[in-house]
């Protein structure tokens, strides 16, 4: 079972475009949420999109690299995390979902999400409520959304020691 202090882990499940890659990487950064990448991913990490949108936080991210979905489920069933996957097909709104710590959650692929496979594999299946006939949100910003929310109601805000860093 994950401690109460595990952070949440963010996972990027074969991300395609590399600004979206570096912008989510930079927000675990300023958050102190690990993350993992999922291969393949559509790009390079040495992509300059991906650096530029990362800037120097990147090496300030706890990363974990799996090399396939298959690594990665081994490693989430090992350490006994639940894996909550944000998609437009979810039947719960994030705003009724109680978060965890050590929570993992996912965001798909721009283009195409995740397969059924790991649909299926997921403990929760989150939405964010949109405006009828909007398909979806930004990886990015969908991610940051959720976030802020499950840090909220886990207290990972509370740790902040004066200068804004986390203790």
């Amino acid at each position: 079972m994950p401690s109460p202090d595990d952070p949440l882990c963010l996972a990027l499940f074969q991300p395609e475009i590399p600004q979206n890659a570096g912008t989510m990487l930079r927000l675990c950064a300023c958050l102190g949420v690990d993350a993992a990448l999922i291969e393949p991913a559509a790009f390079p990490t040495s992509d300059r999109h991906f650096r530029r949108a990362g800037l120097d936080y990147l090496d300030h991210v706890r990363l974990a690299r799996h090399a396939s979905w298959r690594a990665f489920d081994l490693w989430r069933a090992t350490s006994r995390r639940r894996l909550v996957l944000l998609s437009t097909r979810g039947a719960t709104s994030y705003l009724d979902f109680a978060f965890r710590p050590g929570d993992v959650i996912m965001v798909g692929r721009e283009s195409a999400g995740v397969p059924e496979e790991v649909h299926g594999a997921a403990d929760a299946a989150l939405r964010i409520p949109m405006r009828p006939k909007m398909r979806s949100l930004n990886v990015a910003v969908a991610a940051a959304l959720v976030l802020g929310e499950a840090l909220r109601q886990t207290g990972g805000f509370a740790e902040r020691g004066v200068e804004g860093e986390f203790s």
